[in-house]
């Protein structure tokens, strides 16, 4: 289960984050969402947990518990969405570029 995390210290790291969670379960993945500019955290990440019930016991347990006087908000984290783009791109097809008055 994908776990999102938010509002803690932006000198939290991948390891720190995987280390808040290890005590409730296996963690296969932690990681820190990193800002492109500054190259800090932003604030929130996301922890990968293999087994639900574990990952619901740890999301019930951190969820509103303060960790470096930040207080966290943990829960399930949504699906991806995957966005495209209104035109085609490539290939042809159709050029929106293009309009004609008849």
């Amino acid at each position: 289960m994908n776990i999102y995390v938010a509002n803690f210290s932006t000198q939290l790291q991948d390891e720190d984050l995987r280390k808040i969670f290890a005590p409730h379960g296996e963690v296969t993945s932690a990681e820190v969402a990193i800002d492109g500019f500054t190259e800090k955290s932003r604030g929130f990440g996301y922890v990968e947990m293999p087994d639900e019930q574990e990952a619901r016991a740890a999301i019930a347990a951190l969820n509103q518990k303060e960790v470096d006087g930040s207080v966290l908000q943990v829960k399930e984290a949504e699906p991806k969405d995957i966005r495209k783009g209104s035109y085609k791109v490539g290939n042809g097809g159709i050029n929106p570029y293009r309009f004609r008055k008849s």
